[in-house]
Parts: C-alpha cells; structure tokens; sequence
C-alpha cells in the first residue's frame, strides 16, 4: 500500500510540475544562445589592446560527456585566469529542469590537481602549479576524491542533455584578473557577465566563520552572518537557483536524551510543491551528522504534513541522508520560531538499525537548484544538549 502511495504522490507532483512547466511555456526565459554568447565575447576581445591579453580560448563542453575534458590550455603557476560560461545541463527538458554554469562548470590543473569552481557563471584564479587546464560538465555526477575522480558511473552522463560554451582567458604576464576586467567592461558587456565577476572580485564571499561547505558541492555565496536582531544574531541564508551545504565540527555522543535545539526564521521556501521527488527536491534545512557516515535533516516542508519522513530522492543521496518534516506550509513564514528535536529517537523511527554512537557535525542545507526558486531563512541558537553538558555551535 505504502509503494503505491508513494507512486500516486510521485505522478501527481510530476502532472504538477508539467502543468507548471506548460503555463510557462510562451512566457519562459529562452535557452541560452551559446553562438551569440561567443560572437558578442568575440567582438570585445577583438577591440582589447595586445598588451593586456595572452591568448583566449572558447571551448564547447557538451553535457553528456563525463568528466573530463582537456583543454590543452598549458597554465603556469601564478599565471592570471578568468572564464565565462553560458549554456544548461537539461535533466528534462519537458518539465524545464535544468542545471546553470554556475554549479555545473568545475576546473582542475593538470590530471591530479585539486578540482574547483566559482561560485557564478564567471571565475577567475591563478593556478599554483603547472599544467593544462582541465573542464568538467558535473552533474549529475558526483565526485568521489577532491582529485575529481567521480563516485558515480560515468554512464549516467547519457541521461542528460544541453552544453556550455566556456571562453577561457589568460591575462598577460602582470595584469591582473582585476585589470583585464575593467578594460573590458570599457567596452561593453554580455549579459553582464563582465560587471558580476568585477564586483565579485571587489567583494569576495565570506564563509561564517567556524564553518565550512561540503566539498564536492563546492563554494556559494548563500550563507552569511548576520543578526537579525539582540536575541538572533546567527547565519542567513539567501539561495536561488543554487545548493549549499554548510557544515559545522562538533563531537557529541549520541544519547537517548541528546537534543538538537535551535531558532530559525523562514522567510520564503524554495519550493511550491513537495519535495521528496528529484525535480521538486528544493527545501532549506538543519542536519546532523554521524559517526556512521549518514545524516538525519529537520526540513519545513512546503506542502508534506509534520512528522512524515523519508529518505533523499536524490540518486546520490538515498540510502545517507534522510528527511524529517519539523514544519509545514506558508502560515508561520516570517517567525522565529524556536525548536528542539530529541535525535536518538528520531533516528530509530527514521532510520533503524545498528545506532551511531556520536554527532560529529551540524548542517544547514539549502536547495533550489531544480525549481530555480528562492529561498530565505536565518538560524540562531544552534545547540547539542546531551545530559548536563551544552554544545554551543551558533
């Protein structure tokens, strides 16, 4: 019965999501015109003095090709680096779910440099060693080592369509990424690509400090701190069209009475319809992590009741990471609002099975990357109570 449950909820949220997708069909943005994108680059790069480029490259990086793919852009160390993106990566182009550059464009120098990205559809960077310059389409992989070996089959490329036109440029020997930049924008821009990695580079993004993101998701520009007011300074999150995972260190034995407690403030929920289906699966919420490698997360649920939970829909996330609905719906949006979620048993109704015996990190999450929506919140007063002892984490 559950199976079946499950499936009529599924083909409804995906009737939604095509209804959707359908009302929005004359009015949608159109796909990125990858030609015009390089002819505009072109006619700039051609009106830049000599002295201020080495050499530019435009290079098509087709989706459903696996990581990754040689330029054979030879970079040396301290040598000065910006690229622009345009195009998508289509999980289905019938229900408009797409991935932007931004996330989906990752570089790496040499075969067994560390992999990286930016945070935009632009980036610039100096390399610290020798090597060609290596792009890779990323999703719907998932890296496996910081290397850019992939966790994932490569096979699962041929379920993905689209492209990026990728212009890589090597700024000339003491120009800076800076420099370059701004003769550039003397003579126009491209869809303001220009002016978004000049302000970037003016006001570079701050993780909270005490805090890291996860890795193989890469960096953002969601999370900041703030304080919201005398009994709520914490982290903000503010997320469109993007994912990020900020994760906290802790060591805490996981008791029956160990509780998570803290205070946060939606704003606005990224997504409209319930999201336990991959193209839905946009939420903002607060995790923790064990000692066994998986994670339990406290999410506020746009449309799926209080109290129900379920694993990831994620491909690669089912079976480590499981979902528990705290709250739900649009009536409470704008509160603070304070919470406390004993985990021990929250894990055994969840998850089962042998138990972790300690917490070793506390997340935030935040996704819109499938609705392209947005998505508003602030956390304050994170803490691990176990027994007599508190554990501070914001």
């Amino acid at each position: 019965m559950r199976i079946v449950q499950e499936t009529a909820a599924t083909v409804e949220v995906l009737a939604r999501l095509g209804a959707q997708a359908l009302r929005k069909g004359f009015a949608k943005d159109p796909a990125p015109d990858t030609t015009a994108f390089e002819r505009r680059l072109r006619t700039l790069l051609a009106q830049v003095p000599g002295d201020l480029i080495n050499d530019f490259q435009f290079i098509r990086l087709p989706a459903n090709q696996p990581p990754w793919h040689d330029t054979g852009i030879a970079l040396a160390p301290g040598a000065t680096v910006t690229t622009f993106a345009c195009g998508r990566t289509y999980l289905s182009r019938a229900l408009d779910v797409y991935v932007d550059p931004h996330f989906q464009l990752w570089m790496r120098v040499g075969t067994d440099g560390i992999l990286f990205r930016g945070t935009r559809a632009t980036h610039s960077f100096m390399p610290e060693h020798a090597g060609n310059l290596h792009l890779a389409s990323y999703f719907p992989g998932e890296w496996a080592k910081p290397d850019g070996t992939l966790r994932t089959s490569p096979h699962d490329y041929r379920k993905v369509s689209g492209e990026m036109t990728v212009l890589v440029i090597r700024w000339a020997s003491g120009v800076t990424a800076a420099q370059g930049l701004e003769a550039l924008a003397r003579l126009g821009d491209v869809d303001g690509l220009i002016a978004a990695e000049r302000e970037r580079l003016a006001h570079p993004h701050a993780v909270p400090d005490g805090w890291q993101e996860l890795w193989f998701l890469g960096p953002s520009e969601i999370y900041t701190r703030c304080n919201e007011d005398s009994a709520h300074t914490g982290i903000c999150c503010h997320t469109h069209r993007d994912v990020a995972i900020l994760q906290r260190d802790v060591d805490v034995p996981l008791r029956p009475d160990t509780r998570l407690d803290w205070s946060w403030k939606v704003d606005q929920l990224p997504s409209r319809l319930r999201e336990d289906t991959v193209p839905t699966h946009d939420y903002l919420s607060i995790a923790v992590e064990f000692d066994n490698g998986l994670d339990l997360t406290y999410m506020w649920s746009a449309k799926l009741p209080v109290g129900h939970h379920f694993w990831c829909p994620l491909p690669t996330w089912k079976g480590r990471e499981w979902h528990w609905v705290v709250r739900s719906g649009n009536t409470q949006l704008g509160q603070w609002l304070d919470e406390s979620r004993t985990v021990y048993p929250d894990y055994q109704a969840a998850i089962g099975g042998v138990m972790p015996t300690r917490i070793v990190r506390v997340w935030l999450i935040s996704v819109s990357l499938f609705q392209r929506g947005e998505g508003r919140a602030a956390y304050a007063n994170i803490r691990l109570n176990h027994g007599d002892k508190t554990t501070d984490v914001q």
